[in-house]
């Protein structure tokens, strides 16, 4: 592989940002059989260097090879980070993303319960989508540095407002029948994909969660205010009409987490989404890959080919690997960095030798933030970079830089 020698100056200045994610809402959280799921909000950081700074020194002058942005593209695969606003505020963070990725996912700003109107809502017994500042600012940060967006994420079960499910969107009142829901949902659902053509932001997004974490491990649905509403179809439903108005250039995704787990839930589900004439309304599946060192990355693999056989393309959504295991996470160390990495390294040469053989489309593959100093998992070091913006073994594993990975 032709390689760019680069040196990269150490020493980065710590500034205050603000990254992607915070602990789940409760009941989220899980075992090795239940990863924690999506952030909801901003997160707090430290800026005080950790046990983490101590354990992976380096020389004065680090060497990179490629960008990760030109690594993936090899391959046909861009690669991402979640956003928020404090993170496109801030020169130091601004520079890791534009120079390393060319994706992004907004952390929460295209959520249900950031662009609905209630008032206007109200005025007009419609649902009314209305995208917020933050949202504006960060497509247009996307537009201006040439970054691709992951749309995220159109129905859910949380972070939604309750009052769209009720009469006159009063919540004192009963939950609207299933003809008014489905309604809502068209409504909704077309302007959204109207917003992003009239604004020209259409062109910038090649992804879209169309439904998130609507399964259980044990292959049940997830009852919610859309399944009380609409019925167990608001699935299939949700995909019709995401088809039917999203550009065709915007391929429509099912989002979830504890993948590795839901392997046969997700090939049923996914083989029920075609329409009439058998086609699918579905384009690809989203694995969140909220993954630990200790996790079994051959039962990952094999999670990964299950569902790669459909023929949908796969995407890892919001990676990061923690310390240790769910039910025992760790600190950081020397020792179990260097397994973080090894991990990076291993995960990513097994998907990208599935992409160029040919068993697996993937187009995409993004991590859920930057530094280790705003993760949603801070505690247990999960990304690629240290709370004091420095790469760590980690970095070289995602990079297949094997010698510098923790071997």
């Amino acid at each position: 592989m032709k390689r760019k020698i680069l040196l990269l100056l150490v020493g980065l200045t710590v500034l205050s940002l603000c990254a992607c994610g915070t602990p789940a809402p409760a009941g989220e959280s899980s075992s090795q059989s239940q990863v924690s799921t999506e952030v909801s909000a901003e997160a707090s950081q430290s800026q005080e260097p950790s046990t983490e700074e101590s354990t992976q020194e380096s020389s004065e002058e680090q060497v990179e090879e490629l960008s990760l942005k030109e690594l993936f593209a090899e391959h046909g695969i861009k690669v991402g980070t979640c956003l928020t606003p404090q993170m496109t505020s801030n020169l130091t963070v601004s520079k890791i993303i534009t120079s390393q990725f060319n994706s992004i996912t907004m952390e929460n700003a295209m959520k249900p319960d950031y662009i609905f109107n209630k008032k206007e809502s109200m005025a007009t017994g419609d649902l009314v989508v209305e995208f917020g500042k933050d949202a504006i600012k960060m497509l247009d940060w996307a537009k201006r540095n040439e970054m691709a967006v992951r749309g995220h994420t159109l129905v859910w079960y949380s972070q939604t407002p309750n009052w769209i499910f009720y009469e006159d969107f009063d919540q004192s009142k009963k939950l609207v029948s299933r003809d008014v829901m489905l309604a809502r949902m068209e409504s909704y659902i077309r302007q959204v994909f109207e917003f992003l053509e009239n604004n020209g932001y259409a062109e910038l997004f090649y992804a879209y969660d169309v439904v998130n974490e609507a399964w259980m491990e044990d292959g049940s649905m997830r009852e919610n205010n859309w399944s009380k509403t609409i019925g167990d179809d608001y699935l299939w439903q949700a995909f019709y009409f995401a088809d039917k108005y999203a550009p065709e250039t915007i391929d429509l995704y099912y989002n979830d987490y504890n993948e590795q787990f839901k392997g046969d839930t997700l090939v049923k589900f996914a083989n029920t989404l075609v329409d009439e004439d058998g086609n699918f309304l579905i384009d690809g599946i989203g694995f969140q890959a909220h993954l630990y060192t200790q996790d079994d990355l051959n039962l990952y693999f094999q999670t990964v080919d299950k569902l790669a056989e459909t023929g949908l393309k796969i995407q890892l959504t919001e990676l990061d690997v923690c310390l240790g295991s769910y039910q025992h996470p760790q600190k950081a160390t020397d020792d179990n960095l260097k397994k973080q990495g090894k991990f990076y390294y291993n995960l990513v040469n097994g998907l990208l030798e599935r992409v160029d053989a040919g068993t697996l489309k993937m187009d995409s593959l993004t991590f859920w933030g930057v530094s280790d100093a705003a993760s949603w998992r801070k505690e247990y070091s999960p990304l690629l970079y240290s709370v004091v913006y420095k790469p760590k073994y980690a970095y070289y594993g995602a990079m297949q830089i094997k010698e510098e990975a923790g071997f």
